[in-house]
């Protein structure tokens, strides 16, 4: 009688066994920074065990792109001084596990500017000028091609900060924030590229930009890209490759410009960030 229960032992032991033995779906998250201000990127890095089915990422509704890399994904959230600060939910999706993280974006207060044009300085943007910059900040490049930290366009001093709200010939824009940090070069001051990526845009204010003037667009990839405005001379073409640090251009004083400077605007996800925290490594 025992020899012929014996086996029914050793099934039950070993079925036990395997249920055990199987792992946990398991969705991960970090963020940085922790703590952001109004103007900052937010990386949102996410962990999952099943690659069968990507996570996702959305806030209010709004999914973010993300990008894998070694088993893990990444979303980067762009923030403005639009943006109404206090808590923000991200909802992230994976192993088909829903993870709701509330996340209290800080406060920053911005400089006021009163700026005056006049002239070839004070005319409309045109449509092509339009059309062509938005289609070149809607580009969501799959390869990242940027490494490490940003660095500086140009060694001159800064002007204006990111995130300046102004007044232009007397009247307050309502829906506006300086979308960049300009620095004060001499003209033909060189410009160089903060970080390597390819050239997806060149305008010229002789062919309509008569706001941005001359204007060069670096693609970064992953929905990351800088434009460069009101330049003297442009040393690059549409479609090449440049890596950081080299020369793309020279300051001038084109477009909608009061003297001579660099406009750097950086854009996540279409939305115009503080490029300055990705100068010191916040988003590798």
């Amino acid at each position: 009688m025992l020899e012929r229960f014996r086996p029914n032992l050793t099934g039950i032991t070993t079925a036990i066994f395997l249920v055990i033995a199987l792992p946990a779906k398991a969705l991960e998250v970090k963020i940085s920074p922790q703590t952001p201000q109004l103007g900052d990127t937010i990386s949102v890095i996410v962990t999952i065990d099943d690659p069968n089915t990507p996570p996702s990422v959305a806030v209010e509704q709004k999914n973010y792109p993300l990008f894998e890399n070694n088993g893990t994904y990444r979303a980067l959230i762009p923030t403005s001084p639009l943006n109404s600060p206090g808590k923000m939910t991200l909802r992230v999706q994976g192993d088909n596990q829903t993870s709701n993280i509330g996340l209290w974006l800080k406060n920053r207060s911005f400089p006021i500017q009163r700026i005056w044009l006049s002239g070839k300085a004070s005319r409309p943007a045109t449509q092509i000028e339009l059309e062509r910059v938005a289609a070149f900040k809607k580009l969501v490049t799959p390869q990242k091609f940027w490494q490490g930290s940003f660095i500086r366009p140009n060694t001159a001093r800064i002007s204006t900060v990111f995130g300046v709200r102004r007044y232009y010939n007397g009247e307050f824009a309502n829906d506006y924030y300086h979308k960049g940090v300009d620095y004060a070069g001499g003209y033909g001051s060189p410009i160089v590229a903060p970080a390597a990526g390819r050239v997806s845009l060149v305008g010229k204010e002789s062919e309509g930009f008569h706001v941005h003037g001359n204007i060069v667009g670096i693609d970064h990839g992953q929905g990351v890209v800088s434009v460069f405005m009101h330049l003297q001379d442009i040393d690059v073409a549409e479609g090449t490759m440049v890596n950081a640090g080299q020369q793309i251009g020279t300051i001038g004083s084109t477009g909608a410009s009061s003297g001579p400077h660099l406009h750097w605007g950086l854009y996540v996800n279409e939305v115009a960030v503080d490029p300055v925290p990705w100068r010191f490594g916040v988003i590798n």
